[in-house]
């Protein structure tokens, strides 16, 4: 088994302090010897960190000890390099953006469904299924079912709701998520505007596809995620999934097959688009990485200094 750790994590909890909080948590980061982001709001805690089986402990013992986070959990997974190149605490006015004032979960949220009972409640004709995931991540995996917003960021999702839903005809609404927090926050948005019955899946795809074996799960395709592996699958092995360097978009093996793919410049899902002058750039950009990777000067185990910024 691989030795370091990818640890997913998310709490809403009223944080009225969450400016002092930050420089203690960047500080027990380094001092556990861990890489990634983590983000800080008044609403809560989100973020996605990798390290050793004893930092990653150690950074959960640490937000346990204050009262507000003593529940939190975490989805953990495995990689073979370090994901991450630099450790950050960001302080943020959400920890997953929304962008309509007032919607908290810690104030209003809907019903959590744990994922051994996904498959019953998704399963039911009278439930309207929404990935509120953004259209790249929907492309390469999503439930049987699922209603595709294709919209391009989670501040699309307020106004896909408004014109596409209403409490009146819609009475049963599921949503789901990577992590679980989108969902969790999408909930509180639809509880606000008068929806009745509305669930989301706690702890996300990750723990669907942690907890729920192949042979029973609903699941099609891979889950992406905001790291290096790009993409996983049940039992949260890394997927086959890369990622395009020019639009970020996650590309198959097919895809890698097309003359349009053109490795840290292009794809076929923005080759049609991209410009010349982007062209020109994201070549010169594959080349110096290139070269720093063949000097051995890659930012893994970046300077403390650095990792502080």
């Amino acid at each position: 088994m691989s030795k370091i750790i990818v640890a997913a994590l998310y709490k809403f909890a009223k944080l009225p302090d969450y400016q002092a909080m930050q420089p203690g948590l960047l500080s027990h980061c380094i001092d556990s010897g861990l890489y990634g982001t983590l983000l800080l709001a008044e609403e809560g805690i989100n973020g996605t960190v990798a390290g050793s089986r004893a930092g990653i402990d150690a950074l959960m013992r640490f937000l346990k000890t204050d009262k507000r986070l003593a529940d939190i959990e975490h989805k953990e997974s495995y990689a073979d390099e370090m994901p991450f190149t630099r450790i950050k605490v960001k302080l943020k006015k959400e920890i997953v953006t929304l962008g309509v004032p007032g919607i908290n979960p810690n104030n209003k949220v809907g019903t959590y469904v744990a994922p051994e009972d996904w498959n019953a409640l998704i399963s039911d004709p009278d439930v309207i299924l929404i990935d509120t995931r953004n259209g790249y991540e929907c492309d390469i995996g999503t439930f049987r079912r699922a209603i595709d917003p294709h919209t391009t960021n989670f501040r699309e999702f307020p106004a896909y709701i408004q014109h596409n839903f209403n409490p009146a005809k819609h009475k049963k609404i599921a949503m789901f998520c990577t992590g679980g927090i989108r969902c969790e926050k999408a909930s509180s948005l639809m509880v606000e505007q008068g929806f009745e019955q509305v669930y989301h899946l706690q702890g996300g795809i990750l723990k669907y596809l942690e907890k729920i074996p192949p042979a029973e799960s609903l699941w099609e395709g891979e889950c992406f995620v905001f790291d290096q592996r790009i993409s996983v699958g049940h039992g949260l092995k890394v997927g086959e999934f890369e990622q395009c360097h020019g639009c970020r978009h996650p590309v198959s093996p097919e895809d890698k097959k097309s003359e349009h793919y053109v490795v840290g410049v292009s794809c076929p899902h923005c080759f049609e688009s991209l410009t010349e002058e982007k062209r020109i750039r994201f070549s010169e950009r594959q080349k110096q990485s290139e070269l720093a990777r063949k000097s051995g000067k890659e930012h893994i185990g970046v300077e403390q200094k650095a990792r502080k910024e």
